[in-house]
């Protein structure tokens, strides 16, 4: 599912990532661990093809069996739209809009049909139950129900590989643990692979596999 090597990252004369080597699987679940500045959020990044690595043509990086390092921007943004989900800590819903039309807005971007997209978006939202509150906006959910939302708009593409960065560090314990087992039922559900960043030991310790990053490196497996 993802080949990368050689990864490497500067910013300036800081080297953030030293040459990351790593083979992810389909289907499962990844966590990546390390101490603040080892290089876990740039390595997403890098991974889910919203940043380069600096040495682009020493490095690869494969997704699903497509070399993304020599896509061109328009090549990648549709790729990126088509085959990878993302969500964050801080769910980047957008308040003007309620919780259906921030699902759909993805579909739409992929050209989907409205009526289609949204039939799609109600699926999602009934599945992590949701159902209630497909006209609220973000303001009028709880910080559980926004994260799921951002779920749900991850999922809307039915993209091969979901990265996570840090998806519960906004929430309180009893939604945090409600998220954590949702990706692997998602997983077992809809077969999706997840890459998750997090400090929650818990999380990672649930993963099929946990990468542990020290100075831009991972160093065990």
């Amino acid at each position: 599912m993802i080949k990368a090597s050689k990864l490497v990252k500067y910013y300036g004369d800081l080297q953030v990532l030293k040459g990351v080597d790593l083979h992810i699987k389909k289907g499962e679940v990844v966590s990546i661990v390390g101490a603040s500045g080892a290089g876990k959020t740039t390595l997403l990044q890098i991974l889910g093809t919203l940043d380069l690595s600096s040495n682009k043509d020493q490095s690869q990086l494969i997704i699903n069996e497509t070399d993304v390092t020599h896509l061109s921007d328009k090549e990648l943004a549709k790729f990126r739209n088509q085959h990878i989900g993302f969500i964050f800590q801080f769910h980047q819903l957008l308040p003007e809009f309620t919780a259906l039309e921030n699902v759909c807005i993805p579909a739409f971007i992929k050209k989907t049909s409205k009526n289609d997209a949204e039939t799609k978006a109600k699926e999602l939202l009934d599945f992590l139950g949701l159902t209630e509150r497909y006209h609220h906006k973000p303001n009028e959910l709880s910080g559980g129900e926004q994260q799921r939302v951002a779920v749900a708009r991850a999922l809307i593409n039915n993209p091969s590989i979901i990265f996570a960065d840090e998806p519960s560090g906004n929430l309180d314990s009893e939604s945090a643990d409600n998220l954590h087992q949702l990706f692997f039922e998602l997983r077992d559900k809809f077969g999706q692979t997840f890459v998750i960043v997090t400090h929650n030991g818990h999380l990672a310790d649930m993963a099929d596999r946990k990468l542990v990053m020290v100075d831009g490196l991972i160093t065990d497996q």
